[in-house]
């Protein structure tokens, strides 16, 4: 049934793979430890203002590297759990279960899988395929993103797909695995011109205007 390289069909379910890993509580803290190294870092400011102030005051150098480093992994250690916190809602993949008629489906996130809930809960699926075209004469390619809506009954759950994937497959493939439970899957594909960059008119009228005074 799986035919679409986002959808991996195992001897139980079929899985909408958003990104591939394990899920639970340990494993969101373990992969938010490296981006959370980033949090010092945009304080840095704060902790830069407050070096400065204590080196004024005729601190040591010594003493100002100290207080900056505690700063610093102070800094560290409360950004690693709001992180983990704030990433631990993030969807990694949607099984459907059992693999070849699906009659259940569940969210599986970051910080662990949710329960298990009725096929029939899902009433929708909408697929918007955004494609930004190049203008006449530009070099860059097209860039194209693709969102998913999961349309449930008390909720509605916005994705953004992994880029590369055929979004008509994507679609049709959606469509035979849920149509048994009568799940509308819609594609809406949106197309767009990328803006052209405008010409820098100071500039131009800048000299435009020395010109003319430079013929007086």
């Amino acid at each position: 049934m799986a035919t679409d390289p986002l959808l991996r069909q195992g001897p139980d379910s079929t899985d909408l793979v958003l990104r591939a890993g394990p899920a639970g509580p340990a494993w969101n803290a373990l992969t938010s430890a490296g981006p959370a190294l980033f949090t010092p870092l945009a304080l840095g400011v704060p902790t830069l203002l407050v070096a400065f102030w204590m080196a004024l005051a005729g601190a040591r150098a010594s003493t100002v590297f100290v207080v900056v480093g505690v700063i610093a992994g102070l800094e560290y250690l409360i950004g690693w759990p709001a992180l983990a916190f704030s990433r631990a809602r993030d969807i990694l993949r949607v099984e459907f279960a059992p693999a070849g008629v699906p009659a259940s489906l569940r969210l599986v996130r970051a910080a662990g899988p949710d329960d298990w809930l009725p096929v029939k809960t899902l009433r929708e699926i909408r697929l918007t395929h955004k494609v930004v075209e190049p203008y006449e004469g530009d070099y860059k390619p097209a860039v194209s993103t693709l969102t998913l809506e999961l349309v449930l009954r008390d909720v509605q759950e916005r994705l953004t797909l992994p880029s590369g994937g055929d979004p008509q497959r994507l679609a049709d493939t959606l469509k035979a695995l849920l149509g048994p439970a009568e799940v509308t899957v819609q594609l809406r594909t949106e197309r767009s011109t990328r803006d052209r960059p405008q010409p820098n008119s100071s500039w131009t009228y800048g000299g435009s205007a020395s010109a003319g005074s430079g013929g007086g």
